[in-house]
């Protein structure tokens, strides 16, 4: 049978729902207003995204705020998650699995001087740790990171075929260069108990700089914890999000990666700002701690060169 609702009037219908059809007409076009809105955070969701292909929620809101400022969109952190969740936009962790540390060596070992200090301008504490980086399916490589423990810059990296402590030689030897002239008084590198870090040359070039060692005495990662939070961040939110095949392309997009993570992503630990914004900065700005720690196919990388 045949439903002739179609030939009640627009009136009728209100009436027996007990609203007006103004209430009707307002309803439908703030569905559409709301739509539209979603339409448009999804795409810039997404264009975000090819330059920072796992940005989580917290910073994809700090970025898009000036983007909803502008079209006058109005969406909390919660609705953003609600919304990005509905469309599958969500990110995955991966979890950890191969060791990068080996710690029983014949090299000296430095005690822990930093534990309960807090950075208060660049370049009084780095810390450094190593992190393995699955390039194809038999392929490993391991990423040196050196970051400011203030401003969460990463100073200086290596990308490697080898754990041999020449390349995480490579890496500091990048940090020392953009120090230029300056020699800071009072700067300490912090780094695990691995032969790279107790090796003779790697502890020659800090003493040289008058660095003070500082290293971890457990197994503890929080022990080490924002170099750890650093290489999650750059794996997971960026180097996992591609293939590569070679090992030049590899340094080619670790290069580009960190650059995107110095320049242009929000860090909840810094008030929001962006690691070399607060690294360069000649009033220094009291930050406090925002975070707590929560413990397909995929694009082939394209050099854009």
């Amino acid at each position: 049978m045949k439903s002739n609702f179609r030939h009640i009037s627009l009136a009728k219908l209100c009436g027996w729902f007990g609203i007006t059809r103004q209430a009707y007409y307002r309803n439908n076009q703030e569905a559409i207003r709301t739509t539209i809105e979603e339409e448009l955070l999804i795409k810039e969701v997404k264009h975000i995204r090819i330059s920072h292909p796992k940005m989580g929620v917290r910073k994809l809101y700090k970025k898009l705020i000036p983007f909803m400022d502008e079209h006058q969109i109005k969406m909390g952190r919660d609705a953003l998650f609600t919304m990005l969740s509905a469309n599958h936009l969500l990110i995955r962790k991966r979890k950890r699995q191969i060791k990068t540390t080996n710690s029983f060596h014949w090299f000296r070992k430095y005690p822990n001087l930093i534990r309960d200090f807090v950075a208060t301008a660049p370049n009084q504490l780095w810390v450094s740790d190593i992190t393995y980086w699955k390039i194809n399916k038999d392929t490993h490589v391991y990423i040196s990171l050196i970051t400011d423990a203030y401003s969460r810059k990463v100073v200086g990296y290596q990308v490697a075929e080898t754990l041999n402590a020449i390349e995480s030689i490579q890496a500091l030897n990048m940090a020392l260069l953009a120090l230029g002239p300056m020699r800071p008084v009072q700067l300490t590198h912090h780094s695990d108990r691995g032969q790279q870090y107790c090796c003779h040359e790697y502890v020659k070039l800090l003493q040289d700089y008058n660095i003070k060692i500082s290293m971890t005495e457990n197994g503890d990662p929080l022990e080490n914890a924002i170099a750890e939070r650093i290489n999650g961040i750059i794996k997971e939110e960026y180097l996992s999000a591609y293939e590569v095949e070679t090992i030049q392309q590899a340094k080619e997009l670790l290069s580009l990666v960190i650059d995107l993570y110095n320049n242009e992503r929000p860090h909840m630990s810094i008030g929001n700002l962006m690691p070399n914004q607060l690294h360069q900065t000649i009033e220094l700005i009291e930050t406090k701690r925002l975070w707590k720690n929560y413990y397909k196919e995929r694009p082939t990388f394209v050099n854009p060169s």
